[in-house]
């Protein structure tokens, strides 16, 4: 960090300590994506719904049960546990 700028090592400093709020805004969103789309597209935002519900400390198999049953609503109540959690 020691060739970043003291504004920029604030940034990445900062992104660190919130990462885990950015998963979960990221999480929110793909749930709805999830609910308006099909196909490719679905199978796309899965990947990336597995990759944010991981960087949460989603345990993997949990992340596989939510794949295979392919249910938003699911996920959402999953995140609704998550945020009491947090919160």
């Amino acid at each position: 960090m020691a060739d970043l700028t003291k504004y920029q090592q604030k940034i990445v400093r900062n992104y660190y300590e919130h990462r885990d709020d950015i998963a979960l805004q990221r999480v929110q969103e793909l749930i709805t994506e999830l609910y308006l789309t099909e196909g490719k597209k679905r199978l796309k935002h899965w990947e990336s719904l597995t990759l944010h519900l991981g960087k949460l400390g989603v345990k993997p198999d949990v992340i596989a049960h939510l794949r295979k049953e392919d249910k938003p609503e699911l996920v959402a109540k999953l995140v609704e546990k998550l945020m009491a959690k947090a919160g």
